[in-house]
């Protein structure tokens, strides 16, 4: 049961990749910073965070406990694996049915023999226009255990690409279109391609926001505009896939915040009002991570 106020979508509140990118700016681990930019999100109104780190990507249960005892904000924590090459090598040792089977398990019963259930399963990926053999054995393993516990699963596309092809798949595999989120759409840069996903049901992330090496703001601000002129803006997510120390204020970043102090004022300039922010930041992630049918399988 989510809190009532503002929910971002997409975070990492630890996550440890330095190993595979050899950078050890990309492993977040700074809790007395992050728990000072989290004050400061619970005073924006943020009251929900889903954290989507999860096996192979240094996901740490503990450390996000203590940050969420330290803001008060819900954390809420994700179960599965990424993509190439982060993958443990349990994903090439394990049958698909056994991958499965522990999403399951971290959804219904707990993670790492706590009682700390994930609410997610996620984010798991496809690489840069292209889904290789091991992502498709955890797409397909994720898809059975979305289907089983009826949980939400959340996905990363490489700059937005192969979105189209992840909800195609998910969907073919039985995943109820409004419980799947494909991840950093608003990375393609392409408004046609991201309505022609939410055709299908699903819902998109502009979970990259302020990530401007990417994409300009300006962008995102124009392709939400059409989007609610389409009739889909209750589709839309949104957060900011924080990952890196260098993301933080503390060390020259635009930190966590960066959503309500630059890109909401950005948002209600261009003629947004509050009823479609609260769309995107309530009432979308509501509908999503609360409604669960579940099924035994």
């Amino acid at each position: 049961m989510l809190k009532e106020g503002y929910t971002l979508m997409h975070e990492h509140v630890a996550i440890d990749l330095s190993g595979v990118k050899k950078d050890l700016d990309c492993r977040l681990d700074c809790f007395d910073e992050t728990v000072r930019e989290f004050r400061q999100l619970y005073e924006y109104g943020v009251r929900n965070i889903l954290e989507v780190t999860n096996m192979g990507m240094g996901r740490d249960i503990e450390y996000i406990k203590r940050v969420e005892e330290a803001t008060g904000i819900q954390l809420l924590v994700s179960t599965g694996f990424y993509k190439e090459p982060f993958l443990p090598d349990m994903v090439r040792e394990s049958t698909v049915e056994e991958l499965a089977g522990l999403a399951v398990k971290e959804v219904r019963e707990g993670i790492e023999g706590t009682d700390i259930r994930a609410s997610a399963i996620g984010e798991f990926g496809t690489s840069k226009n292209e889904m290789k053999p091991m992502e498709e054995k955890v797409f397909e393993a994720m898809s059975l255990a979305a289907c089983r516990t009826g949980a939400p699963v959340t996905t990363h596309t490489t700059l937005g690409t192969l979105g189209a092809e992840q909800a195609d798949y998910l969907i073919a595999h039985g995943v109820k279109p409004e419980k799947i989120v494909i991840g950093h759409m608003d990375l393609s840069q392409d408004t046609e391609k991201i309505l022609e996903i939410l055709e299908k049901g699903v819902n998109v992330g502009f979970d990259t926001i302020g990530k401007l090496n990417y994409c300009p703001d300006t962008f995102r601000v124009k392709a939400l505009r059409e989007i609610a002129e389409r009739g889909r803006l209750s589709q839309v997510v949104l957060s900011m896939d924080i990952t890196r120390k260098s993301h933080l204020k503390a060390f020259g970043g635009i930190g966590y915040g960066y959503l309500f102090e630059s890109f909401l004022p950005l948002l209600r300039g261009n003629g947004f009002s509050e009823e479609e922010i609260d769309m995107l930041l309530i009432h979308n992630p509501k509908r999503i991570l609360e409604q669960r049918g579940e099924r035994e399988a």
